[in-house]
């Protein structure tokens, strides 16, 4: 079973070449606070009350976008074996500090993240 706690964030993609266009519209003229960080593939990261939008660039037709929703759930090693156990296949991506992390898609493509934050 998969325990999850709320909805961490939403990964959107935006055309190759439009990092500073999306910053502009997103941080500028939404208002949103962006998240100062080395974001993994040059991600921008914002806030969006207490939910928070990744903005990665991402070629248009490409057949599997890394799109997703991530959500945060309560332990990441059950949802796993979940997974595993019902041979949903779980593939992993960069290391985060302070997070452990796995994705998965749905039988459709659509790709899902769950997330345990690591307590320091």
């Amino acid at each position: 079973m998969i325990e999850i706690l709320r909805l961490d964030h939403v990964l959107i993609s935006i055309p190759p070449n439009t990092r500073e266009l999306a910053r502009e519209f997103y941080v500028e003229k939404l208002n949103f606070q962006e998240i100062e960080g080395n974001h993994p593939h040059g991600a921008i990261w914002i806030k969006a009350g207490d939910i928070e939008i990744h903005i990665r660039e991402e070629a248009i037709h490409q057949t599997q976008s890394v799109r997703h929703a991530a959500f945060q759930v309560k332990d990441l090693q059950a949802a796993k074996d979940f997974l595993v156990s019902i041979n949903v296949e779980i593939s992993f991506s960069t290391l985060i500090e302070g997070r452990d992390r796995c994705f998965f898609r749905d039988p459709w493509g659509n790709r899902f993240e769950l997330i345990e934050f690591i307590k320091s």
